[in-house]
């Protein structure tokens, strides 16, 4: 039995293997030069931040001078943003540090728990902006409306354009999208604080603060289910939603000289990283080294997975204790 491993990249090529925002898994190397790169996100999660504390403070006080108990959790919402938000770039970072020790893929797989974190996360604040709004519903408060106008509006624009930032890499990249969908659900709470306070100052209706919260609770609730589904299935090392296992699976098939495979797994290494193994049974020998490199080539152009490592058996009764399919 012969092991080989068809990495196509050496140590000093892992800056060029980031991340590729536009494909989930794909793991280039064109020398870096990435449109976007998560490099690239280091600025937008740097200015995400730093807006957003700034929003958070200023809602907080305003929030108690005006005694609106929705621009207060909308703060503690944007605190849970900027959590969020250090998170996420945080292990955009890990992700390109060299593997060290025991940590042989790097830091890779932060990416997917923070991916995962900020779903909790947005998960949580909205339990607690749900819960204020149902007491509040019980008990409506009058509210400076028009001093929660001007703090809420200025969320609109300070989280719409943070979200804006991280709209290129949401595509490829499920932590780039949490960043994203963070952004714009706190867009969307401003907007909805907006709103609301616009109308109880025109109708008196005090009833209107807490059921716009409540309405978009719903609303940022429809959109993390996509995130946590996705970020779950990562941690469990399915294979990314991209991957036609199908047609991987039928590839490998009909490379010249292969007579069957086993022990396929497709896993993702991080967010936009790939990684497959598979034993192939060739019947005519060893190939060589060429067709181990092409193979590995193709699988990356055609299905984005840039870590194959594949094993060749030359005798299809050699007794292989992964060769049964339901053996893992």
């Amino acid at each position: 039995m012969a092991d080989a491993h068809s990495h196509d990249h050496h140590a000093g090529h892992h800056h060029h293997h980031h991340h590729d925002d536009d494909h989930a898994g794909h793991a280039h190397d064109h020398g870096g030069a990435h449109v976007h790169a998560p490099a690239s996100f280091g600025k937008a999660f740097a200015i995400g931040i730093s807006l957003n504390t700034a929003l958070v403070a200023a809602e907080a006080v305003y929030g108690y001078i005006g005694n609106s108990t929705a621009l207060l959790a909308d703060a503690g919402h944007n605190l849970s943003d900027v959590l969020g938000l250090f998170m996420a770039w945080g292990a955009s970072v890990a992700a390109r540090r060299a593997p060290a020790g025991r940590f042989t893929y790097g830091f890779r797989a932060s990416t997917i728990l923070a991916a995962l974190a900020n779903a909790m996360f947005l998960l949580v604040a909205t339990g607690a902006i749900g819960w204020e709004a149902i007491l509040r519903l019980r008990d409506p408060e009058p509210v400076a409306g028009q001093t929660v106008m001007v703090v809420a509006g200025i969320g609109i624009l300070i989280n719409g354009a943070t979200a804006l930032l991280f709209a290129g890499g949401r595509k490829g990249d499920i932590n780039i999208q949490g960043a994203y969908l963070h952004m714009a659900a706190d867009a969307a709470v401003s907007l909805g604080v907006v709103v609301s306070a616009a109308l109880i100052i025109w109708t008196g209706w005090l009833w209107l603060d807490p059921v716009t919260s409540l309405v978009i609770c719903a609303a940022i609730l429809w959109s993390t289910t996509g995130l946590l589904r996705g970020s779950v299935d990562m941690s469990m090392a399915a294979a990314p939603r991209g991957t036609d296992l199908a047609a991987v699976r039928s590839f490998l098939m009909q490379r010249p000289g292969v007579s069957a495979i086993h022990d396929l797994h497709v896993w993702p290494i991080s967010t936009t990283e790939t990684a497959l193994t598979c034993h192939l049974v060739m019947l005519d020998g060893h190939p060589g080294d060429g067709f181990l490199m092409e193979t590995a080539q193709l699988l990356k152009a055609s299905f984005r997975i840039g870590h194959a490592t594949l094993q060749i058996e030359t005798h299809p009764d050699n007794g292989c204790a992964l060769a049964p399919d339901d053996v893992v």
